[in-house]
């Protein structure tokens, strides 16, 4: 991946010193004015004039923002220029959809600078033709009030039907202003003789003949426009938006909703999505009811169109959404409603556990993390007390339950109620491996419980069912007393179940390992996730509390079912187990394709579990001839094992390992992949040492460095060829970054050539959340050239010159530099 041209010019004029860095901009003037057009969108002798002289101004260029530029440039009422600028607002868009960006500032400040005397404004090529032939409705709001009267009468007619009256008027006062009152009827009967064509607003032509009869039309229309009514140019342009069905973003801090009430009694806001060309934003009320202070009429309004995503978006509902029809028909997201009203205070707790139905979806809804919500729950939920038939009663019933939470709890805790009172878990379910989340009914009563006292909860655990004491031990958070209870009720199943999830937290995880118990550590094993090293751990039969067992029943069930096509490693975790078991179903189900690999599983099991454990693997026949033969011949030997030994210890020599690294990668991956996949450890110093000597190709070498545990030495033997910055894959000095067995200042110091280097550094530090990180590497690098190229431009200049082809490393770059500036140095 290559950097544009200008960026190590860019940096070069960061890191200089001031004066130098101006000196080097005025020197490398040529490159940098044409980065800047680029950057700009304007043509490159028009960024020169509008930059000025010296290198001082054309670095202020280089961190201006381009919106701030173009601005500046528009208000020099040049007419080429402000037509330029007006082009470039495509030029500076983002992404790749091609859209200009929105730029509200930019028209209104070309208007204001315009000398409307200069007919370069109007002419063919100009920038008038070219607002009325491309400008959107959205941009031409400017030019309603502007200094051409012909873009007014052509952005009326454009707008008018969706513009507030006041708006019109204003754009009525500047045509009599600019042309004078005969302009109003000339407008007027234009518009009528345009075939097919309806202004929409009848009223306002008959307004421009009756001023245009008056004797000073200009007061006329000023006595007719309410004051103060629609002046904020941000306001309007979120109404057009809002009209057109864009999204406006946030509410403007002006805006009167009196005045918008009005406007939707004139033209009803849409209640459906725009179907406008290019629109990407919600329909008109939509939109509306997104802003703090919609009134509730209106939000209403669009909630009966369109309560589901009315619900979701608006900012502030009213409480009888949630209780009302729509909300009984299932038309409102009660998870997203209640959780946004109710932490931000616009919702009160007491009223919807009171009032809002059904209690089910209630309670799967509410924001538990809301200490107000969970203390006023926790209140109602002291009705059921300590009583499990309260709970066990709640629960059977929380599922057909059509009245709210309170009512659901009243109910549950009325001794005297007609219907059955539960004495035990109704419809019991087991626990389900992998564990899956609690939906419904179980998803609300554990929400429920969980607020509840703690003597509370110890008094109902152990009338659970083994899928909700699964569920609270895995998606709840117990108190360590209440795990006690239910351990103490329901056994090492209630463990065991709590195992089969990946959605264990550290703490949870630790505690379930820490017991060393055999269908806990297999349900870990199976469905947790678990690092590697705890896998090796358990099949070596090696207990967290100290010891050696051999490995359970339970364990080599979980490695006789494992996917081999995603999950090999979990068996080669038991390769140096040396259990007698581990041993049998590996050979049983892998085909270990090294022979240090076979070697290593026959010394390990020969070292725990004597000759005769190893006759029983050859037994197996699954190994190869010549190998059963050759340890068929030791098991009766004095020094067998230690030949066996001696085997391995000759296939895993560096030197054969080394050969096996050096041959050209296979189809299913890396040949250091080859080896750890059937467990044989890498010789790390002598790979090192082999680099060194060139007796490891590095190719092979490269292989390694993507490694998590590659050493750091190696990887800074490395740098000095460091490969391309790919953008559609990670090179290994990337990852080596992330790993973090390298930093930045490797790369600044040690990785070459130099080119690439620059291109990993700026790489790594734009993806570096450290601000620290990012100044220190700054100050190293200012060092750096201010130790070796100094205060001279030149030098600076022989520097960027070098860089595209010098083999060396950035250090070495400025050196080579200084040198060629100074010889005499």
């Amino acid at each position: 991946m290559t950097h544009h041209p200008a960026t190590p010019l860019r940096l070069a004029l960061r890191l200089a010193a001031p004066d130098t860095a101006d000196a080097l901009a005025e020197r490398q003037r040529p490159e940098l004015l044409t980065a800047l057009a680029d950057r700009f969108g304007l043509p490159e002798e028009m960024v020169e004039t509008l930059i000025g002289p010296g290198g001082q101004a054309l670095r202020a260029a280089l961190d201006a923002d381009p919106e701030a530029f173009l601005l500046r440039a528009a208000e020099t009422g040049d007419p080429v220029i402000a037509r330029a600028v007006w082009r470039a607002r495509y030029r500076i868009g983002t992404g790749r959809t091609g859209r200009a960006r929105d730029l509200p500032d930019l028209l209104p400040a070309i208007l204001r600078a315009a000398d409307v005397t200069d007919p370069r404004w109007v002419a063919e090529d100009g920038l008038v033709p070219l607002l009325q032939e491309e400008a959107t409705s959205i941009e031409l709001l400017p030019a309603l009030t502007g200094p051409f009267p012909q873009l007014i009468s052509f952005t009326l007619v454009q707008l008018a039907r969706l513009l507030p009256l006041p708006v019109a008027v204003d754009a009525c006062i500047a045509m009599v202003q600019l042309a004078g009152a005969e302009a109003l009827p000339a407008f007027a009967d234009g518009v009528e003789r345009i075939e097919d064509f309806d202004l929409g607003r009848p009223e306002l032509l008959d307004l421009m003949r009756a001023a245009a009869a008056d004797d000073d039309p200009e007061s006329f229309l000023r006595e007719r426009r309410p004051a103060g009514e629609w002046t904020d140019p941000a306001v309007l342009r979120a109404l057009l938006k809002v009209r057109e069905g864009s999204h406006p973003g946030p509410r403007p801090a002006a805006l009167d909703w009196e005045l918008v009430r009005r406007e939707h009694a004139r033209l009803p806001f849409g209640t459906e999505p725009s179907r406008r060309r290019g629109a990407r934003g919600d329909h008109g009320l939509l939109q509306l009811s997104r802003w703090e202070g919609c009134p509730e009429e209106l939000v209403m309004e669009c909630f009966r169109a369109n309560p589901w995503t009315t619900s979701r978006v608006a900012a502030e509902l009213p409480f009888e959404v949630l209780v009302g029809p729509e909300a009984a028909a299932g038309k409102v997201p009660f998870d997203e409603v209640l959780g946004r009203g109710l932490r931000t205070g616009r919702l009160p707790v007491d009223r919807v556990l009171a009032e809002v139905t059904p209690a089910a979806e209630v309670l799967g809804s509410l924001p538990y993390d809301h200490e107000p919500t969970r203390k006023t729950l926790a209140g109602l939920l002291d009705r059921l007390g300590t009583d499990p038939v309260n709970w066990l009663t709640c629960y059977a019933r929380m599922g057909r339950a059509r009245g709210s939470v309170a009512e659901l709890i009243d109910d549950a805790a009325s001794a005297t109620s007609r219907q059955k009172r539960n004495t035990s878990w109704p419809r019991p379910l087991e626990a389900v491996f992998p564990a899956t989340p609690p939906e419904a009914s179980r998803a609300a009563f554990l929400h429920l419980f969980q607020c509840a006292s703690e003597e509370a909860q110890i008094a109902v655990v152990p009338h659970f069912d083994a899928r909700a004491v699964q569920h609270l031990l895995v998606y709840g958070d117990p108190a360590p007393a209440v795990r006690d209870a239910v351990i103490a009720a329901h056994g090492v199943a209630a463990q065991a179940a709590q195992a089969a999830t990946t959605a264990l937290s550290p703490e949870k995880l630790a505690y379930l390992l820490d017991l060393d118990e055999p269908q806990v550590d297999a349900n870990l094993f199976f469905h947790c996730g678990i690092d590697q090293e705890e896998r090796v751990r358990m099949l070596a039969g090696r207990l967290r509390g100290g010891g050696v067992r051999a490995v359970p029943e339970e364990l080599l069930a979980v490695l006789r079912e494992t996917n081999l096509g995603h999950y090999r490693h979990w068996l080669i975790a038991g390769l140096d187990s040396g259990d007698l078991g581990v041993a049998r179903t590996l050979v049983g189900r892998l085909k270990l394709r090294i022979p240090a690999a076979r070697l290593r599983l026959l010394v390990t099991v020969w070292q725990r579990g004597g000759p005769d454990a190893v006759r029983e693997i050859l037994a197996m026949d699954r190994l190869p001839v010549t190998l059963r033969r050759q340890t068929e011949k030791l098991l009766d030997a004095p020094d067998g094992l230690d030949r066996l030994r001696a085997r391995l210890a000759a296939e895993e020599d560096p030197e054969k390992l080394l050969v096996f690294l050096n041959k050209a990668p296979g189809y299913d991956g890396s040949q250091p992949h080859k080896l750890t996949g059937e467990g044989i450890p890498l010789p790390w110093p002598e790979l090192i040492a082999a680099y060194r000597s060139g007796r490891l190709t590095p190719s092979a070498a490269q292989d390694l460095a993507e490694r998590a545990d590659c050493p750091r030495e190696l990887l800074l033997a490395l740098l000095p060829d460091i490969p391309e910055l790919d953008r559609y894959s990670t090179v290994w000095p990337q990852l080596a970054l992330r790993h973090g067995t390298l930093t930045p200042e490797d790369l600044l110091t040690h990785a070459a050539p130099a080119r690439r280097a620059l291109s990993h550094l700026r790489h790594a530090l734009n993806s570096r959340e450290k601000k620290a990180d990012r100044q220190e590497l700054r100050t190293q690098a200012t060092a750096l050239t201010a130790e070796q190229l100094g205060t001279d431009p030149e030098a600076w200049a022989v520097a960027l010159q070098l860089l595209p082809t010098f083999a060396g490393t950035l250090p070495e770059l400025c050196a080579t530099a200084a040198a060629i500036t100074h010889p005499s140095a």
